[in-house]
């Protein structure tokens, strides 16, 4: 579908028609015209300029930032104008809040003197914060009104404001009072007050609030739109849901890229120059590096045993590898309840005594396991000798304790580095399992030094 949409638009080009073009680009869906744009990035000017400017403004809202950012290098300044006027606050503060020095001053200049106090409002809030998200161009009513001057004053300004499918409630200082659904003012008696309507049932974001706080608040009430008012409880601005999707998106993108050992990227893999996606990599490779030397040293000190029982070398990456998988395992669960809202730096103890019982139980499986293979091992080739038993137990006790410490370990680390205000995600699942190889080895060294001294070693 895609390549048959670009085939179709290249030959308009091709016959420099721009007027059958941006008929057929004005009927296309906004998210076929973002493709379009994906896969032929070289006219992506030509279509923003070709589009309807209303049209124009809904695709530049869906595009990636560093589309975005070339488009209005490129852009005509006529049509820029026109679209950064015409972009909802909260979209426009995203892309001034990603711009840099003179590319920021260039935009709010083209801006009216009421937007560009506005942008500049919107920008002072905290990074990463709910201010930072909100727009404030909603329908706020009296809580003394009639519906049938909330549904005239609707109409009036319904035009301006991100969504009318909730409207809000104030007192004459501007104090949130409670956010009533259209439906419920449709239906009810035009002579009401709307004061008859609210139910008190109102929930609220904090201005200041992070943006990740805002998406659980919304995961777990169902809404479209919530409001968001400062310490006083005056409203400001609301969120909408189409704006957390994209936060929702952008964090979980992030977290990902955190667990699995490297810096988040701030924009598609295959749009990364090489030397910034070697430079967002390099880091944590090299701190895994480091990491890595302290397996040499343990093993360097328990050379002697190796030497006597060459056959402990075997099991090496058995057991250093089952326990970073338990701890990998581990870490991934609580960062993902973590980001949910399901499991908070208070549930340290349920955790920790949970992950205990699942190491034991986890660990002492793969013991038995162990036990099997070896028996079958020793029976087709006898490579143990008389002491198979005994190196079954080392590794079978090596298995139980890597697994229950890789555990512990990989379900403790999220909830410290959240205690110390650091991101959960960091504590990657490489850097796990790292750190659980160092001690792997000398959980298994030290079984093998209490089950074969006097016998092997």
């Amino acid at each position: 579908m895609e390549e048959l949409l670009a085939d179709e638009v290249l030959q308009l080009l091709e016959n420099d028609n721009d007027k059958q073009l941006k008929a057929y680009l004005n009927e296309l869906n906004i998210s076929d015209v973002e493709h379009l744009i994906d896969e032929l990035p070289q006219h992506a000017v030509k279509f923003m300029e070709t589009l309807s400017i209303k049209r124009a403004v809904n695709v530049f809202r869906i595009l990636d930032f560093p589309t975005q950012e070339r488009i209005i290098k490129k852009l005509q300044s006529n049509k820029l104008t026109e679209l950064i006027r015409q972009l909802p606050p909260d979209d426009r503060t995203a892309l001034l809040s990603e711009l840099k020095g003179d590319a920021v001053k260039r935009l709010l200049i083209l801006l009216n003197d009421n937007d560009r106090i506005e942008a500049l409002h919107l920008l002072g809030y905290q990074e990463n914060s709910v201010g930072r998200l909100m727009t404030p161009d909603f329908i706020a009513v009296k809580i003394d009104w009639t519906v049938n001057r909330v549904l005239s004053h609707i109409r009036r300004y319904g035009k301006n404001s991100e969504t009318i499918d909730v409207i809000y409630v104030i007192d004459k200082d501007g104090v949130l009072l409670d956010d009533i659904r259209i439906r419920e003012i449709l239906l009810a008696d035009p002579e009401v007050k709307i004061g008859a309507l609210t139910d008190n049932r109102l929930i609220a974001l904090k201005v200041d609030d992070p943006q990740e706080e805002a998406i659980n608040v919304f995961r777990m009430n169902n809404r479209v739109a919530l409001p968001v008012i400062d310490n006083q409880n005056i409203l400001l601005g609301i969120v909408t849901v189409d704006d957390i999707l994209w936060i929702a998106h952008e964090e979980y993108t992030e977290d990902i890229h955190k667990i699995g050992g490297t810096q988040a990227l701030d924009e598609p893999y295959l749009d990364v120059p090489v030397f910034q996606l070697y430079k967002k990599r390099i880091v944590w490779l090299i701190v895994l590096f480091f990491g890595e030397l302290l397996t040499i040293t343990a093993m360097s000190n328990f050379q002697h045993e190796i030497d006597k029982v060459v056959i402990l070398a075997l099991f090496i990456p058995l057991i250093i590898s089952s326990g970073g998988n338990s701890g990998s395992q581990a870490a991934t669960l609580i960062i993902q309840a973590m980001a949910l809202g399901e499991v908070t730096v208070k549930d340290w103890w349920n955790v920790m005594n949970r992950e205990i019982f699942s190491g034991i139980f986890l660990g002492t499986t793969l013991c038995l396991l162990s036990f099997i293979v070896l028996s079958i091992w020793q029976f087709f080739s006898p490579e143990f000798g008389t002491h198979f038993i005994l190196i079954g137990l080392v590794v079978g006790c090596s298995l139980i304790g890597v697994v229950l410490w890789g555990t512990l370990m990989g379900s403790m680390l999220p909830l410290l580095l959240k205690k110390l205000g650091a991101d959960p995600a960091a504590s990657s699942t490489p850097f796990v399992a790292t750190l659980v190889d160092v001690t792997g080895l000398i959980i298994y060294f030290s079984f093998a030094l209490l089950f074969l001294k006097g016998v092997l070693l």
